[in-house]
């Protein structure tokens, strides 16, 4: 099903998973649909393998874990980020390089200080490759790290274009 993007999240310059001046990152963009989920799109390359033509299993935990991380982030206003207390992941199939890839994660517990979510990396037939969980402190985005939040290490990528609805496959966290 085509769920519509409600926003597109904030990119950095030089984190591994989002940053646009990162040379050895996974450059991935982020989006918040209009359902909460939060789906990252990402296109893993040579730089990222473990086994030959295959993402390191490393870096599917890597991309999951921030994206549920992100999840939290549900409108534009939105200042809390998630900080990782616990995650897993199971692994089901290879995932392959130099193909886009969806992760789609949501939310499915949430307290005053905490969430809990989970994610999967999709194929690009929609085939489920890995699948993790995690816990997550809530925490403003300027007390995570020593940055200038409003200043040009934190910025959404204008040259990135944001489409307007991202395909999930449904019942996909039934």
């Amino acid at each position: 099903m085509d769920v519509k993007v409600k926003l597109r999240q904030p990119n950095g310059k030089n984190c591994f998973v989002c940053g646009s001046e990162n040379s050895a990152g996974l450059k991935s963009d982020f989006f918040t649909l209009e359902n909460d989920f939060l789906v990252a799109l990402f296109c893993p390359v040579d730089a990222h393998q473990g086994y030959p033509g295959r993402l390191h299993g490393g870096l599917s935990a890597t991309i999951l874990d921030e994206s549920i991380g992100r999840a939290i982030n549900k409108d534009a206003e939105s200042d809390t980020w998630g900080v990782t207390v616990s995650f897993s992941i199971r692994f089901r199939k290879p995932v392959p390089l130099e193909s886009e890839l969806r992760v789609v994660c949501r939310i499915t517990r949430e307290t005053r200080r905490t969430f809990e979510g989970e994610g999967v990396i999709l194929l690009a037939d929609g085939t489920v490759a890995a699948e993790g969980k995690g816990t997550y402190m809530k925490m403003e985005l300027g007390n995570i790290a020593d940055m200038d939040v409003d200043g040009d290490e934190w910025v959404v990528l204008d040259e990135h274009a944001v489409p307007e609805t991202i395909n999930i496959p449904e019942n996909l966290f039934s």
